[in-house]
């Protein structure tokens, strides 16, 4: 059986059908009008990041998308909790060198000694000789501690009644700071075995650094963060918190006019009590700062 054969004209009159743009589509490399070759979508909308808008590195090279980062950069926010404890560790590592070593400040240290004592030099216009008495007694445990536990008594009452979830935690690491005292201190004073200067402990040895005056600036030191957040009104805080600087200042001359400790002996001491303050002062920041730890107070207990 034969086919019937099909008309040229039919064949040769169809129009071709070009493909329909879809939505979505790829970028499809074809050549405009201008014979350029560049590419462009299929759809006629322009490319998503032009080439004249794309990040190059760090030599000028193509493609490099997103920018090569830098080196991290370290906040001042991250520096803080680091920077004063490490500038008081180095003042206490050089004040511990120039003591063993017998370098140029201990002798300097001597001199200041001797002019500050009840004996000789212009001692007695500094401060009396019981005055000196009275304040260098200022860093006996007898004396320190019982206002510290006084004080860790009523934060951890005011805590507890205010609502509080671990209202045991700060009295528990201000406790924790005066009890590294004698742990610091004691291991240093052996090592070092500094005589002690002219006086009624000139035949004594381990002076170095000084056990009192360490242990009145942490005692009276953490009474006052602990006193600190319930004082509302801010003088009243500038205001106790120099008298505290005071008191310390006055023991520590009381200890060397007294003939007790040598001036390099109770800068070695502060150096370790700042340390020990400065730690409690941000654990006390970073628990403030942290989630709500009080549960919902009644109507009478958030007064008084």
């Amino acid at each position: 059986m034969r086919e019937t054969p099909r008309s040229q004209g039919t064949a040769s009159d169809a129009e071709p059908v070009l493909p329909q743009p879809r939505p979505g589509c790829a970028l499809a490399h074809t050549t405009g009008a201008s014979g350029s070759g560049s590419p462009h979508r299929s759809d006629g909308r322009p490319p998503q990041t032009p080439r004249g808008v794309r990040y190059t590195g760090h030599y000028g090279g193509p493609g490099t998308t997103p920018p090569v980062p830098g080196p991290p950069i370290i906040s001042r926010a991250a520096l803080a909790p680091v920077l004063a404890p490490a500038a008081l560790l180095a003042l206490f590592a050089l004040c511990t060198w120039q003591v063993a070593a017998h370098g140029p400040l201990r002798s300097l240290d001597e001199r200041i000694a001797r002019a500050l004592t009840a004996s000789s030099g212009p001692g007695p216009t500094l401060l009396p000789s019981p005055a000196a008495e009275f304040f260098a007694d200022l860093g006996n445990m007898a004396v320190a501690l019982p206002v510290l536990a006084a004080v860790l008594g009523w934060a951890a009452w005011r805590e507890r009644r205010a609502g509080a979830v671990r209202w045991w935690l700060p009295p528990l690491a201000a406790a924790a700071a005066m009890a590294a005292v004698p742990a610091l201190v004691a291991p240093v004073k052996a090592l070092v075995d500094r005589p002690g200067p002219p006086g009624p402990l000139a035949d004594g040895s381990g002076f170095y650094p000084s056990g009192h005056a360490a242990t009145a600036a942490v005692a009276y030191g953490a009474a006052v963060l602990l006193l600190r957040p319930y004082l509302r009104r801010l003088p009243l805080r500038r205001a106790l918190i120099g008298a505290v600087v005071l008191v310390n200042l006055a023991v520590g001359v009381g200890l060397v006019r007294r003939g007790y400790h040598w001036p390099l002996d109770v800068a070695g001491s502060w150096c370790l009590s700042g340390c020990l303050l400065w730690a409690l002062w941000w654990a006390q920041r970073a628990r403030a700062s942290g989630p709500p730890s009080r549960t919902a107070e009644s109507p009478g207990d958030g007064q008084g």
